[in-house]
């Protein structure tokens, strides 16, 4: 890649790690609220041969300013043109929580467009996209009640943000648009990807059992594989490097 940062009809492209003789590219997709700084450590643990290629939404770090996607199929049109240049190595695509569903329809974007397809996909801390959501509705709440329900169901704002207010009021705009579009997200039915799907979960996160991750069984024609590490939603970030050796092994 030549650049750093690259803006195409308002979607980044963040590379921590740039590295032009890498054999793989590792697309990582962030959580709801989250970002590209989310996966910018993983660069120090996978080894140079796979470049790790963090995704910068809109509304978040560096993109601030800008107005976040609050649907998935708009955001995933305007990805698919920002990656297609850089597709040009085998890569796989990584995404937790809301992130799955984004690298999971990315797939489907580039497949449509007859783009070159991820070696693998990895999803983490979420349902298969065909099940029904079982989650009360809350990105239309009152900005209170928005982070009361988020921190009771994933434990995901810190602390040290929901009592400062101005990092909170930095955090919600776009914490809001990712809860719409999940909530707006609508599956539909298509062929199964050509592609292995690996699965990672938390033994105690409530919001994705391990009967919700083996459901992505279905979304592939290839060898499915599921691994649980001890921790609730966000269990990626004391997970993080047994969870990359995996990576590692499968890309390499």
């Amino acid at each position: 890649m030549q650049k750093m940062n690259k803006a195409i009809n308002s979607a980044w492209i963040s590379i921590p790690k740039p590295n032009p003789q890498a054999r793989a590219r590792l697309f990582c997709f962030p959580y709801a609220g989250g970002g590209a700084f989310e996966f910018r450590a993983w660069a120090y643990v996978l080894p140079e041969t796979i470049e790790v290629c963090a995704v910068m939404l809109p509304g978040r770090e560096a993109r601030l300013r800008e107005k976040p996607y609050t649907h998935l199929p708009a955001l995933c049109e305007s990805l698919a043109q920002v990656l297609a240049p850089d597709l040009d190595k085998p890569f796989a695509f990584f995404g937790h929580s809301l992130g799955a569903f984004t690298a999971f329809e990315m797939m489907r974007q580039l497949r449509r467009q007859n783009h070159p397809s991820p070696r693998h996909l990895f999803v983490s801390g979420s349902r298969a996209p065909q099940l029904p959501n079982p989650e009360t509705p809350v990105a239309h709440l009152p900005d209170h009640e928005l982070v009361r329900e988020v921190r009771g169901r994933y434990d995901g704002i810190p602390n040290e943000v929901v009592e400062n207010r101005e990092m909170l009021e930095l955090l919600l705009p776009a914490l809001r648009a990712d809860f719409m579009m999940s909530e707006t997200y609508v599956y539909a039915p298509e062929a199964p990807l050509a592609c292995p799907i690996t699965g990672f979960g938390g033994r105690q996160d409530r919001s994705a059992s391990p009967e919700h991750l083996e459901s992505w069984r279905e979304q592939t024609r290839h060898p499915f594989v599921l691994h649980m590490f001890d921790g609730d939603h966000f269990f990626i970030k004391n997970a993080r490097r047994p969870m990359l050796q995996i990576i590692e092994q499968s890309l390499t």
